[in-house]
């Protein structure tokens, strides 16, 4: 189904309501989250984990992410994502700082479990927002968004670097980002849309009823959501075992070998920089099949060839094209007829979480048994059953 509506009729990006603070959502939980990560080695020198618990710490936040988006769904189509956002914005900063000054490994096991309870909720709801800003405004946004969280995943690591050269102490970097999340959130909150609230069916007075525990669940869900996990391997694989692979495997230096995560993540927020535009000029389906195959392109680029500088290269290709496939599938399941799109795209967000969480560990096993080479090769062929993929029919416009 195509929808004939002019580009000159359509909102331009400095006209569609909403979408600078959502933008800013994006930013601001990636810059918390990208801060935690950055500062892991810390956290686990000041607590003296081993390698296996603290493993269970980085779990325990993982699962506490999971557990949480099954409901974040339901409740913001009851009170809205402003509400949820609000106050996930208000609760995330003053955990993180209280990482920080944990007084020990029992209470920093707490704090990360509740902070990624209150991530995981943010992620989802502020998916859910820009969807609804999305189809509200006619007009693609999601790769402007993810970009803004790429580009915070940056900020925070060479941030962080640069405080860690100056001799700052880990208390008193993350007391002072958590005191400026927390005003930046406190500010951008009011500003935001007040989308995602599930509406009264037809002739109905009253609020909408809260959608049953089967919302939300199709055969078209579940094929976005295998497509998006089949992405999110792959990126734990370029992010995960890309430097390992290059290290190990081509025998570069660790210098280089270190360069192909800063070259994926690289071509990756180019990508969604400029991806939005992209769906409008080609529509969705067209710029997800060619993302991807530009995807497996590059990673076979990167596992094939033998020389170093150019398997780099190839990470880099595999990040841009990359890119745009997780926004365009966010912005397919907002689309699913048949349920409020704040619970598809919750729903969701939970096959991303699976992904990231199963990719870098099922690579490892694979590796065992075949090795890197050839996991990692493996990986060209599952890109290109993502780009051959049916694409499930959605309500909204197929194309911008």
């Amino acid at each position: 189904m195509t929808v004939n509506v002019q580009l000159a009729d359509r909102p331009t990006a400095r006209r569609v309501p909403g979408r600078w603070p959502v933008t800013a959502v994006f930013l601001l939980n990636g810059l918390t989250l990208s801060t935690y990560i950055v500062r892991a080695p810390s956290f686990k020198s000041a607590h003296n984990f081993t390698d296996g618990r603290f493993g269970l710490t980085g779990l325990l936040f993982a699962l506490a992410a999971l557990a949480a988006m099954q409901f974040v769904g339901r409740l913001v189509a009851r009170v809205g994502a402003r509400a949820v956002l609000r106050t996930s914005l208000a609760v995330m900063p003053p955990l993180l700082a209280g990482l920080a000054v944990a007084p020990g490994p029992w209470w920093f096991a707490a704090g990360a479990t509740v902070l990624g309870a209150v991530h995981g909720t943010t992620d989802a709801a502020m998916n859910a927002s820009a969807v609804a800003v999305e189809r509200a405004a006619g007009r693609p946004i999601l790769n402007g968004c993810h970009a803004a969280w790429s580009v915070s995943a940056v900020v925070a690591s060479l941030s962080t670097a640069a405080l860690a050269h100056a001799g700052v102490s880990l208390a008193a970097h993350l007391v002072t980002a958590g005191a400026l999340l927390l005003a930046a959130g406190l500010v951008l909150g009011p500003r935001l849309p007040d989308t995602g609230r599930a509406e009264p069916a037809d002739g109905a007075d009253g609020p909408a009823e809260a959608p049953g525990p089967r919302a939300g669940r199709s055969r078209a869900l579940l094929l976005l959501g295998l497509t998006v996990t089949a992405v999110m391997i792959c990126e734990g694989g370029a992010l995960g075992w890309g430097g390992i692979f290059l290290h190990d495997a081509r025998h570069a230096t660790l210098s280089l070998a270190a360069a192909a995560i800063t070259a994926y993540t690289g071509g990756q927020t180019l990508g969604r920089l400029a991806g939005d535009r992209l769906s409008v000029r080609w529509g969705d389906t067209r710029l997800f099949r060619l993302g991807a195959a530009v995807a497996a392109a590059g990673f076979a680029v990167a596992v094939l060839v033998p020389r170093p500088p150019v398997a780099v290269a190839g990470f880099a290709l595999a990040g841009l094209g990359a890119s745009v496939l997780v926004p365009l599938t966010f912005s397919a399941a907002g689309k699913l007829p048949g349920a409020p799109a704040a619970l598809t795209v919750s729903r969701l967000t939970t096959f991303t979480y699976t992904g990231i969480l199963l990719g870098p560990a099922l690579i490892g096993w694979a590796a065992d048994l075949f090795g890197l080479a050839a996991t990692m090769a493996a990986l060209v062929p599952l890109l290109a059953l993502v780009a051959l993929a049916p694409r499930p029919r959605t309500s909204g416009p197929a194309g911008w």
